[in-house]
């Protein structure tokens, strides 16, 4: 092949593993199987087809897929092919959807089925529009599997993730194949990955966190188990039929899993390793997981603006430490606490959290002027407010948008969220900020009882009296049959904040 002797490329992962592990399963679904060799050779099949499409190296591929093996061949196969990777949300509104399209300037779009029909309108009929099925497969069936011969770069472009565009458009995320790569062999050491774990990934594909685990796994030799979506039942018995060794999710896919009735009637003592991300973990169910369900637990933390994992909160840690802490950088990456005039702050000191490292992203795609404001100083910003604490652990305090200014007092909304989350009568809980003739902002708490419950506004106060300071208690109290989430169960505040802006009064 005509790359450089320090080539690192992400297309090169599937390939090695394969001449390692030609026979052995790489990915099963519910339905289906495949193995190392035949992925290896569908991802090139998949490149060359995008070829045959017209697609050259350099081009925009976008992707609006559901977790499928044909998706992961087609993630391999545009990496493969030095295209660029545009994976698309297939929940997102259509003008979301059109609007990523025409941004990337895509020159084509793979979709499932159910979607295909609808995106050539959606972006103006500019790009080529390919569905999985049927058609897909013939074309791939006659297309070359012999690897495309190209020179790829560390620094070349491989994908562009949009952010969930909490607050505005959505802005695009570039990575290079080294961000990646640096973090992949990262993360097969941090966690002591190994070609016998079997991982079940529930997380969305289109997602940095998913597609950060499907890598690292499968250069790993592991074989992953892939579920579309996440279903307590399913996933309980997934592990036990598959004698899964890894598994990755959210806080409430773990409570969920230990109330499950299916929970008692499986066998999950395969499970060695379990990490959770994308919200604080209750120390009650947290210590219950850990001695009912894993004996390894580590909180692993990212944006999709670092290439995940970044920190790591791990297993020797996860009862020491009271409060959302992050634990220690990943040995990838720095972290520093920072002022608003670049000064970085010694321990103890509350400032903006900091990164760099060679899985910063290369920018915002199309967008110098926020490019050039996410890493003032030399450091990459990520919006967040943090300390460090006397043992070098990481604690968040909250994000900058949403620290809330009441009565001259910064309050942590997510402070807040921790206590009411720890009530017996509360699923969850969102707190946000809102105009307030007295106070600026009122603190104001959204929340969701678990099924069966039933409280008044007084119950919550009265709680919430007894565990924070005067100034941090909710003016008010809303509660709501579900909130609204991102595809990773992040809450949409700006949602909710436009919902009761005028609670208070116009």
């Amino acid at each position: 092949m005509t790359e450089g002797i320090g080539r690192i490329a992400l297309g090169d992962l599937l390939r090695r593993s394969a001449r390692r592990f030609q026979n052995k399963t790489a990915v099963v679904t519910p339905t289906s199987a495949i193995s190392f060799g035949q992925l290896d050779e569908k991802a090139n099949r998949c490149a060359n087809f995008l070829f045959e499409k017209g697609a050259k190296p350099g081009d925009r591929v976008a992707t609006i897929c559901a977790n499928s093996i044909d998706f992961i061949a087609v993630i391999f196969g545009i990496h493969r092919a030095g295209l660029v990777w545009v994976p698309i949300n297939p929940a997102l509104s259509s003008d979301d959807r059109g609007y990523i399209l025409n941004h990337t300037e895509a020159v084509i779009v793979i979709a499932d089925e159910k979607l295909g029909h609808l995106l050539a309108n959606e972006a103006g009929g500019a790009p080529t529009v390919l569905t999985l099925g049927p058609g897909f497969d013939a074309g791939l069936s006659t297309a070359s599997d012999v690897e495309p011969d190209l020179p790829i770069h560390e620094r070349d472009l491989t994908m562009i993730m949009y952010t969930s565009g909490t607050t505005s458009r959505p802005k695009g995320v570039m990575h290079c194949n080294l961000a990646v790569h640096s973090t992949i062999m990262c993360n097969i050491g941090e966690w002591m990955v190994t070609r016998d774990d079997r991982i079940l990934i529930v997380l969305p594909l289109f997602h940095v966190s998913a597609h950060c685990l499907l890598m690292t796994f499968l250069a790993a030799g592991s074989t992953v188990i892939l579920h579309n979506g996440f279903d307590p039942g399913q996933v309980l018995k997934a592990i036990d039929q598959h004698k899964v060794s890894f598994f990755v999710g959210l806080p409430m896919m773990y409570a969920a899993m230990m109330d499950h009735p299916v929970r008692s009637e499986v066998d999950v003592t395969s499970l060695r390793y379990c990490i959770y991300a994308m919200a604080p973990m209750p120390g009650p169910l947290l210590r219950r997981l850990l001695t009912e369900f894993c004996p390894t637990f580590v909180l692993s933390s990212g944006q999709t603006e670092m290439y995940p994992s970044t920190m790591m909160l791990r297993p020797e840690q996860q009862l020491l430490k009271e409060g959302n802490y992050w634990g220690e950088p990943s040995i990838v990456n720095d972290v520093a606490i920072m002022a608003e005039d670049g000064t970085l702050l010694p321990r103890g000191e509350v400032g903006e959290i900091v990164h760099r490292g060679p899985n910063v992203m290369l920018g915002y795609y199309k967008d110098d002027a926020a490019t050039a404001e996410s890493r003032r100083f030399g450091w990459h910003h990520t919006g967040d407010l943090g300390v460090i604490d006397e043992d070098g652990q990481l604690l968040f305090v909250d994000r900058l948008k949403d620290i809330i200014k009441s009565g001259g007092e910064n309050v942590s909304s997510v402070k807040v969220e921790q206590v009411l989350l720890q009530c017996h009568l509360i699923a969850n809980a969102a707190v946000i900020g809102v105009p307030h003739p007295r106070w600026e902002e009122a603190v104001v708490a959204v929340i969701m009882l678990k099924p069966g419950e039933s409280a008044e506004s007084w119950h919550i106060h009265m709680y919430c009296r007894e565990m924070l300071a005067p100034h941090e208690v909710p003016k008010a109290f809303e509660f709501v049959d579900d909130l609204p989430l991102t595809a990773t169960s992040k809450l949409r505040k700006v949602e909710l904040r436009n919902r009761f802006i005028n609670l208070f009064g116009d």
